[in-house]
């Protein structure tokens, strides 16, 4: 063995200067079948240990079992799973697969990075719905080059992330692992992650990872909100509104990695659809990654869709229609082996899935650089630099949704402040969370934030979902006794996770009742939100003066809410979701068409109440988009130039914003565009473009947008982008203009 290894050294996919697909084409032409298809399987890295040990013989297994192309790294549920446990873990498994095994080949070592490395005292950032509500693509793009920088020192060398998934079913328990509802936002936020992780080079330097964009495709409208139902969507919405993110990901953020979703749409599962992972994304789209299968998939093919009388079948329809990667491995290995022993498959198939495989990890530079550098993660991880990233972020992600009377930011003269609620004592961080030894609470951060000799006064109130109303009397002494009271109310994982998913979007338990019971008291009350899904909050709405959705904001979630509670910072996140004003009022999601408006709404009244529900309307709590500010600003001179181009022609979009105010803030300027009339109906209005500016004083700007064919496209009868003749109308911040398509 060790003669036959020394001279694996001296063929060339060892040679590191040798372009990709040399070295891929000389490694691929070696390989056995068995070889081959071990590739094709993924596995837990947690099934290695042996009394929370490393044990070889494990790892022997895997390889018996043909499941070594990528390994999951811990979860860290359990804290004796430590970092360090996990980098040597990794470093003996490498050190295994690349000098003991003939070919030498590394594993590909995955995790979960959708707001942070999935480890313990690994930076945790706001959950995916709050960086989104930054509207600052920049701050993503920091974001994920701390996480893949964080991840790779511990080896893991691909990131499960970005999602998306565009959140129009709020019921759903991942809604906070989106960017939000709508695909132009979805699109600039996945491109930001996918250069903040994977850098620019190629091979990747030990600085990035490969990012797998998820869940291919449609997954966040699943039927009644709960978790791998089906999506109801026709092929021409899957086409205009869905696939867009996704395309953009693959064709010009260069994604190395694409999960097909658990759900099916209109009777055919994604993991066996041939069409979308095959025809649109290999062929149309020219991918040249590979595919990856969401957790236990393929065996649902059998198990959950019933598509597939036996998981031999389930495997064989999966890999026809161009699943490259199974993960965890139950219907490959040795079953895929007798099948293309026995011509039940094509050998093309394999050898076109583990020519992807093995592409990317030339691109990762795995062959050279395999191992988890120790020394390298202790520096890097939650470090100062790192935290203060966090901090930004949650700041910019926080909304202030009302501001009656000026309540916020707060009285530099209050002596006394209550600080209520379950969720005021605990820094709730959402799914696919580490934890580390730094989380600041809402509380703690108001506690470090306020000025000597100012009173701050803790009561729980109740739990999340209890019916317990003892904690109450406590609560409201508390509040009578202060000069404002701080109500921290939402939700957690136990309420709001993957697989736990919501019939009633209004608070949990008695909340509602916490909140209705702190306002009685006279004392002015702020409520302060902390989910992940867009909540119905109606009386809230109505009665608290001043409402601030924090979303999981991650592990400095208490002193960015403390930051802008006093006016250290001013608010400036933007709704990415429509809050409904009730469960019944779903789906909520801003660019509906035309004919959604109401039987007595016409297209140009878009952001007026509609008439359709006997006793409210139907519109929205709080709109996409939504975000107040402790300054004001004006929107003047729209011009829009020319104003008549042909279908491949350009229109240059200009406006003038001034803050108007007292006090510095940053403004997103969104502009939406209607398509007028069409041929195929169409939403009314659709983003196609902001620009997050920070403004002093007085100080104005002119923001600049340019609209191109991408912008004015729809898919046709034919099921073709075009772009149609006709009128468009460009709007922003309340101001309209037209222009032509001749």
């Amino acid at each position: 063995m060790p003669n036959e290894h020394s001279s694996i050294q001296q063929y060339p996919y060892r040679n590191p200067d040798l372009p990709v697909e040399s070295r891929l084409e000389d490694l691929l032409n070696r390989m056995t079948l068995e070889e081959k298809v071990a590739q094709m399987g993924g596995s837990f890295l947690l099934d290695l240990l042996d009394d929370d040990h490393y044990c070889e013989d494990n790892l022997k297994q895997k390889i018996e079992d043909m499941e070594i192309g990528a390994l999951h790294n811990f979860n860290y549920d359990d804290p004796k799973l430590t970092m360090e446990l996990q980098m040597e873990t990794v470093n003996a498994v490498q050190r295994y697969l690349v000098e003991q095994t003939r070919l030498g080949i590394p594993a590909m070592i995955t995790a979960e990075g959708v707001h942070g490395h999935w480890a313990h005292n690994a930076t945790v950032f706001p959950h995916a719905i709050a960086m989104a509500s930054t509207w600052n693509p920049e701050l993503i793009r920091q974001m994920a080059e701390v996480v893949a920088r964080e991840a790779r020192a511990t080896g893991v060398s691909q990131l499960f992330s970005p999602n998306l998934d565009l959140a129009r079913e709020p019921r759903w328990g991942r809604v906070q692992e989106t960017y939000g509802e709508d695909p132009y936002l979805v699109t600039q936020m996945g491109m930001a992650y996918i250069r903040g992780a994977q850098g620019s080079s190629r091979p990747c330097d030990g600085e990035h990872c490969a990012t797998t964009v998820k869940h291919f495709v449609a997954h966040g409208s699943p039927e009644s909100g709960i978790n791998i139902s089906p999506v109801s969507v026709g092929p021409r919405e899957v086409e205009a509104t869905f696939l867009r993110p996704f395309e953009v990901a693959v064709k010009e953020g260069g994604a190395l990695c694409v999960m097909p979703a658990y759900h099916e749409i209109d009777g055919m599962p994604l993991a066996c659809h041939r069409h979308y992972l095959t025809e649109v994304l290999k062929q149309r789209w020219g991918f040249q990654g590979y595919t990856y299968s969401d957790w236990g998939s393929v065996g649902m093919l059998h198990t959950h869709h019933r598509v597939a009388p036996s998981l031999s079948a389930a495997g064989k329809q999966a890999l026809a229609s161009g699943l490259d990667m199974e993960a965890p491995r139950s219907c490959w290995g040795k079953m895929l082996l007798h099948l293309a022993n026995t011509g039940a498959i094509s050998v093309d198939h394999i050898d076109d899935a583990v020519r992807r495989i093995l592409r990317v990890k030339f691109l990762l530079g795995l062959f050279e650089h395999p191992y988890a550098d120790m020394p390298k993660a202790v520096a890097v991880r939650n470090s100062n630099e790192h935290r203060a990233i966090a901090r930004q972020a949650a700041q910019e992600s926080i909304i202030l949704l009302k501001n009656e009377d000026h309540l916020l930011p707060l009285d530099g003269a209050i002596s006394s402040i209550a600080v209520i609620g379950p969720n005021a004592d605990v820094a709730q961080l959402g799914n696919y969370s580490g934890w580390n030894d730094n989380l600041v609470t809402p509380l703690a951060g108001i506690q470090h934030r306020v000025a000597a000799g100012v009173s701050v006064v803790y009561a729980r109130g109740c739990g999340l979902w209890e019916s317990d109303t003892s904690g109450f009397a406590e609560a409201v002494d508390a509040a009578r006794q202060c000069d404002v009271a701080v109500v921290v109310v939402g939700e957690s994982t136990v309420l709001c996770t993957e697989g736990t998913d919501t019939n009633d979007l209004a608070l949990a338990g008695v909340q509602l009742d916490l909140v209705k019971a702190v306002q009685a008291t006279g004392t002015p009350t702020i409520v302060v939100l902390v989910n992940g899904r867009p909540l119905a909050i109606p009386w809230i709405a109505e009665h608290v003066p001043a409402i601030l959705e924090l979303w999981f904001g991650g592990e400095e979630q208490g002193n960015a809410l403390a930051d802008v509670l006093f006016g250290d910072v001013n608010p400036s996140g933007k709704l990415t979701v429509s809050l409904p004003r009730s469960t019944g009022h779903l789906p909520a999601f801003y660019n509906k068409k035309p004919s959604a408006l109401g039987y007595y709404q016409q297209p140009g009244t878009f952001d007026k109440p509609g008439r359709d529900y006997a006793l409210c309307s139907p519109t929205p709590l709080f709109a996409f988009g939504h975000g107040l500010s402790y300054t004001t600003f004006n929107y003047s001179h729209l011009g829009i130039t020319p104003e008549v181009i042909d279908s491949s022609g350009e229109v240059t979009v200009s406006v003038t914003v001034t803050n108007t105010g007292q006090v510095r803030g940053a403004e997103v300027v969104q502009l939406y565009l209607t398509d007028v009339y069409s041929s195929v109906e169409i939403p009314v209005r659709q983003l196609r473009g902001f620009d997050k500016v920070w403004l002093n004083p007085g100080e104005e700007r002119v923001i600049r947008f340019h609209l191109g064919a991408d912008d004015m496209a729809l898919v046709d009868w034919d099921m073709q982008r075009v772009v149609e003749p006709g009128e468009f109308t460009v709007s922003i911040g309340g101001l309209t203009g037209t222009f032509e398509v001749a």
